[in-house]
C-alpha cells in the first residue's frame, strides 16, 4: 500500500495543475479524478501497476474506477493533511490568482484560507470543551454535506410564560422560540420554515481571542482559518434567512475584525456594508492590557440588499434627545433654522429658481403665507451676515409645511425656524459611547439581578441590543440570534416591545447546556403578556458522544461499546469485526484514548435525527414528537 502511494506521488508530483505552494495537493488530485481529466487518465493508464488497480475491462474497454481511486487518495497516509500546502498563509490575495501571490496593491481582492470550501459543524456542549472537528468538503463530499445540513427533528417541546411551564400542543407559526442545539444545524433547519422571513439577525459570536480562542481542537496554524470557516458556514445560511430589506449586526473585537469584514463583504457584498460601529462597552478599560487598554468592541452592520434597506428614524443618544426641548400637541421638537446650510454659490444658482422665494409673516408673528399679503413682513433666505442662501424646501413643499414653521425676531431681522420633531430621528453616529452601553452595569450586573446569581461571563449591555433593534427592526418583525449566550437579544426584544407597543418575535439558538438554562430562566422572568416555546435538536449519535465524554472508567467505555454496536450509526470506514478481534489491545489504552477513539468511529452525519427520517422505526420516535415536528414544519 505504502509503495503504491509513493509511486503515485512520484508520477504526479511534476504536474503543475496538481500542485499548490510547490507541494502536491490531495484535493486537486481527487477533483481531477472525479472530473475524469484526460491528462490524469493518460498518466495512470501508462502504468501497468495503476492500470491494474484503478481500471476495469468491460467488453474490451478499460473503464476508470474513480470511486476506488478517490478512496485510495483519501487515505490518511497519502499526503497526510491535504491543507499543509497552505501552512498558515491566510490573508488577502489577488482574485483568482493561483500562484499564491498575496495582496500588495490591488483593488479586487478575496480572502483565501485552507478550509474555505469546507463545512465545519463546530459542536459543543460545554463552554471549555475542545473537540476534534471534521471539515466536510462541499466539493468532495456533497452527500455528507447535504445530510449534515438537512432539516433536523426536534424534541423536548415546552411552552413558557411568566407563570410557569406548560405542555405544547401545536405551533401557530408566530411563536417566540428558544432552540437548543448546534447552531449550524438549527439555522439550516430554519431554512425550511423561515427562509427570507427574518428582518434582523443580531449575533455576538466567539471572538477567537484569549480564553475562547480554542473553541475547537485544531492545528494552531489554522487558527484563523478554522474560525473563518465556522463563521462562513453560518453567515451563508444567515443571508438566506433574511428578508429582502433585512439586516445582520455582528459584534466582534479587533482581533478578527479585518478578516470578518473581508469575509462578510464576500458573502453580503461590499456595497451592502452599511457601517462599522464602535461600542464603548468598558469605559474604564482593561487594566491587564499589555499595550492598549481596550474600551470598546465593534459591530458590523450589513443589509441584504441596499436597494430595499432603510434605517428607522430614531434617537439613540440621550444628550441629543435632551435638545428636543419644546413640545406641542404633536409631540417633542426643537427649532432649526429653515435656511439651507452649505452648498456653495454654484449649488445656490442651480437651486435658486425653486428654493429662492419670500415667506410672508404677519406683524404679530402669528400667521405665515407664501402669497403676498399687505402689511406682512417679507422674509427671504438671507443669513445674519447678509449672505444669500436658499430655503430647505421648494415653494410647493413649504406650502404643505407652513404649520411647522415658526417665525422669530432676532435683533433687527426675522428668522424662520422649522419644528424638527423627535420622530425624525438623528443621523446615528458610528461611535456609541453612552453610559447605557456599559457591559458591566447593564450586562453583567443586570443579569445577576434578574437570575439572582453569577452565571455568565461578559454578556452584552441590554441597551446595545435594544438600540440596534430600534434602528433596524419594526414592530412586527422577527429577530434571530443564533449565538444566544445569556439571551440578551430576546430580553431586548421584550424590552423594546414594552417601550413602543410592538409585537416583535425573537428566535434564539444556543448549544451550551449552561447557557441555555440561563436563556430560559432570564426570559421567563422578564416576559410580560407573551410566551415562548423551547425545543431541542433530537439527538442520535450525539447521545452516545455525550455518554462517552462523561465516562469515568474503562469499564464504562466497554459497556458503551456494546450499546454502540447495537444502536448507534457507525462510520462505514470502520471495520467492527476487526476491532472486536483486537479488543484486548484496545483495553490497554488510556481512558482518554479510548474515549477519543470510540467517538471517532461514530458517523458524525447521524449526530441528530433528520426530519425526513422521522418515520424510521429505528429511531423510536413517539407520536407526540412526530406531531409537533409536523406542526413546526407545516407538514
Amino acid at each position: 500500500m505504502q509503495n503504491l502511494q509513493q509511486d503515485l506521488i512520484e508520477l504526479l508530483k511534476n504536474e503543475d495543475n496538481l500542485v499548490v505552494d510547490n507541494q502536491l495537493n490531495k484535493n486537486k488530485i481527487i477533483e481531477a479524478a472525479l472530473k475524469v481529466e484526460p491528462f490524469l487518465i493518460g498518466l495512470l493508464i501508462k502504468s501497468d501497476t495503476f492500470k491494474k488497480h484503478f481500471f476495469q475491462e468491460v467488453e474490451n474497454v478499460l473503464v476508470f474506477d474513480k470511486i476506488k481511486f478517490q478512496r485510495f487518495v483519501n487515505n490518511k497516509s497519502f499526503l497526510p493533511d491535504s491543507y499543509t500546502a497552505f501552512k498558515n498563509k491566510i490573508g488577502l490575495a489577488i482574485n483568482n490568482d493561483t500562484n499564491d501571490n498575496f495582496i500588495k496593491t490591488k483593488n479586487d481582492v478575496v480572502l483565501v484560507w485552507p478550509h474555505k470550501d469546507c463545512v465545519l459543524e463546530g459542536g459543543q456542549t460545554k463552554e471549555d470543551q475542545k473537540r476534534n472537528e471534521i471539515f466536510w468538503n462541499e466539493t468532495l463530499a456533497p452527500d455528507n454535506v447535504d445530510r449534515l445540513l438537512d432539516a433536523k427533528a426536534f424534541t423536548n417541546f415546552k411552552k413558557y410564560d411568566r407563570d410557569g411551564e406548560y405542555k405544547l400542543t401545536g405551533f401557530k407559526g408566530d411563536e417566540n422560540l428558544i432552540l437548543k442545539g448546534n447552531n449550524l444545524l438549527v439555522i439550516s433547519s430554519l431554512l425550511k420554515t423561515h427562509r427570507e422571513k427574518i428582518k434582523l439577525i443580531y449575533i455576538d459570536p466567539p471572538y477567537n481571542t484569549g480564553g475562547d480562542a480554542n473553541i475547537f481542537t485544531y492545528n494552531n496554524t489554522f487558527n484563523h482559518s478554522t474560525w473563518l470557516t465556522f463563521m462562513k458556514n453560518r453567515l451563508t445560511i444567515a443571508k438566506k434567512l433574511l428578508t429582502k430589506d433585512g439586516f445582520i449586526a455582528i459584534a466582534i473585537d479587533h482581533y478578527e475584525l479585518g478578516y470578518l469584514i473581508t469575509l462578510a463583504d464576500e458573502i453580503f457584498g461590499q456595497e451592502n456594508r452599511l457601517g462599522i460601529v464602535s461600542v464603548v462597552n468598558n469605559p474604564m478599560g482593561r487594566n491587564q492590557a499589555k499595550y492598549f487598554s481596550t474600551v470598546n468592541d465593534f459591530m458590523l452592520i450589513y443589509c441584504k440588499n441596499n436597494e430595499f434597506a432603510a434605517f428607522n428614524n430614531v434617537v439613540l443618544n440621550e444628550d441629543f434627545l435632551k435638545t428636543f426641548d419644546k413640545e406641542d400637541e404633536k409631540g417633542r421638537y426643537k427649532l432649526k433654522n429653515f435656511i439651507r446650510v452649505g452648498g456653495g454659490d454654484a449649488n445656490l444658482r442651480i437651486n435658486k429658481s425653486n428654493f429662492w422665494y419670500p415667506i410672508f409673516v404677519s406683524k404679530d408673528l402669528s400667521q405665515l403665507s407664501l402669497n403676498y399679503k399687505e402689511g406682512f413682513y417679507e422674509v427671504y433666505p438671507i443669513t445674519s451676515t447678509g449672505q444669500e442662501r436658499t430655503w430647505k424646501l421648494s415653494k410647493n413643499s413649504t406650502e404643505k409645511k407652513l404649520t411647522e414653521l415658526v417665525p422669530a425676531k432676532e435683533k433687527d431681522s426675522l428668522v424662520i425656524y422649522e419644528k424638527y420633531r423627535v420622530d425624525k430621528g438623528q443621523k446615528v453616529p458610528t461611535i456609541w459611547n453612552d453610559k447605557k452601553y456599559n457591559a458591566n452595569h447593564n450586562g453583567i450586573r443586570l443579569l445577576e439581578k434578574i437570575i439572582g446569581r453569577k452565571g455568565f461571563s461578559f454578556p452584552k449591555s441590554l441597551y446595545t441590543v435594544v438600540d440596534t433593534l430600534k434602528l433596524l427592526s419594526k414592530k412586527d418583525d422577527i429577530v434571530l440570534d443564533f449565538h444566544a449566550g445569556s439571551g440578551t437579544t430576546a430580553h431586548a426584544v421584550l424590552e423594546l416591545n414594552k417601550e413602543d407597543g410592538g409585537n416583535r418575535k425573537f428566535m434564539l439558538v444556543e448549544q451550551l447546556d449552561e447557557h441555555i438554562d440561563i436563556c430560559v430562566e432570564r426570559n421567563q422572568k422578564v416576559i410580560n403578556n407573551d410566551s415562548f416555546v423551547y425545543a431541542e435538536l433530537m439527538q442520535y449519535n450525539q447521545y452516545f458522544v455525550d455518554k462517552i465524554q462523561k465516562a469515568k472508567t474503562k469499564e464504562d467505555i466497554l459497556t458503551m461499546w456494546i450499546e454502540i454496536q447495537d444502536k448507534a450509526f457507525i462510520s462505514y470506514q470502520f471495520n467492527k469485526d476487526m476491532f472486536n478481534k483486537n479488543l484486548d489491545a484496545f483495553k490497554t489504552a488510556s481512558l482518554e484514548t479510548m474515549q477519543h477513539y470510540l467517538i471517532e468511529v461514530l458517523d458524525k452525519n447521524q449526530l441528530y435525527v433528520n426530519f425526513s427520517e422521522i418515520e424510521d422505526g429505528s429511531f423510536n420516535i413517539g407520536n407526540e414528537d412526530k406531531a409537533l415536528n409536523y406542526s413546526f414544519y407545516k407538514k
